[in-house]
């Protein structure tokens, strides 16, 4: 059994994904699932890369919006769907996205990095260079620096992301080696009655830990957090669910008896 929520999903409205949103709707479907939320991408200001056109991720939020309504209505007797949106943080844009988000009727926020300096470390090129193991606590930093000017968000996604790139980092990485940053960003999450996004996607895609690592996943709960999410991160139907009985045992294991779904931006909390 695993749970029947997937709340991190990317559709061709996302400027990385081709999938139409009923080929995941019916995915998701025909796997069990009750519940899920699509969450494409909005990154404003997001650099220029040749293999992406300019303004990829300059979300067409009234098409998606009417899409996504529109499936809703049709599947309303076999799963609920969700209206989410991820958010791409960056402290110069922080008033921005905060006006988008309150401008539409989302059940769901994610709050993510996606961007180190302007910089995207999906390409290879952001690392040559440079030290992984110090971008890295950079990383954690700059997230806490943006998670204090941006404010209008349910979970932050993917926390540790970075490690899925970084060449070499993830034999290095630890929760102990940036136990300072970790916690930082962990109490300022729970103080603020937000969650987190478990991300299998690491763990369906490379066999590698999800996004959080569970010792932070683990240290999330020690600390009084209590909201999680389950989101595949995936972007094709493939993904959708990937893992997630594997991510249930770990969170169990975690300490967590429970997870959330939203609905007009608040939690609603299931068993485990």
């Amino acid at each position: 059994m695993f749970p029947k929520s997937d709340y991190h999903l990317h559709t061709h409205n996302s400027g990385d994904s081709t999938v139409p949103m009923e080929d995941m709707i019916e995915t998701a479907i025909s796997l069990g699932l009750t519940d899920i939320c699509f969450t494409d991408h909005l990154d404003l200001d997001y650099p220029h890369y040749d293999d992406l056109p300019d303004g990829a991720f300059d979300l067409d939020v009234e098409a998606y919006h009417k899409e996504l309504s529109f499936y809703r209505d049709k599947y309303k007797d076999k799963i609920n769907i969700g209206f989410g949106v991820e958010v791409g943080m960056q402290t110069h844009i922080a008033k921005e996205n905060a006006a988008f988000v309150k401008s539409h009727p989302f059940d769901f926020v994610i709050a993510s990095i996606h961007l180190i300096n302007r910089k995207d470390p999906y390409y290879p090129d952001f690392w040559e260079g440079i030290s992984p193991s110090e971008v890295l606590r950079d990383y954690f930093r700059l997230t806490l620096d943006n998670l204090l000017v941006f404010e209008d968000y349910d979970v932050l996604g993917h926390l540790d992301y970075l490690v899925r790139y970084a060449p070499d980092c993830f034999d290095a990485y630890s929760y102990s080696k940036y136990s300072d940053e970790i916690d930082a960003i962990l109490l300022h999450v729970i103080k603020n009655d937000k969650g987190l996004d478990f991300n299998s996607k690491p763990l369906f895609k490379n066999n590698t830990a999800p996004n959080p690592h569970p010792d932070v996943l683990r240290r999330y709960k020690e600390l009084g957090g209590k909201i999680i999410t389950f989101g595949s991160d995936a972007h094709k139907t493939a993904g959708v669910a990937g893992a997630f009985d594997q991510m249930r045992d770990i969170a169990i294991s975690c300490g967590f008896n429970e997870y959330c779904t939203f609905k007009n931006r608040t939690p609603i909390f299931h068993k485990l």
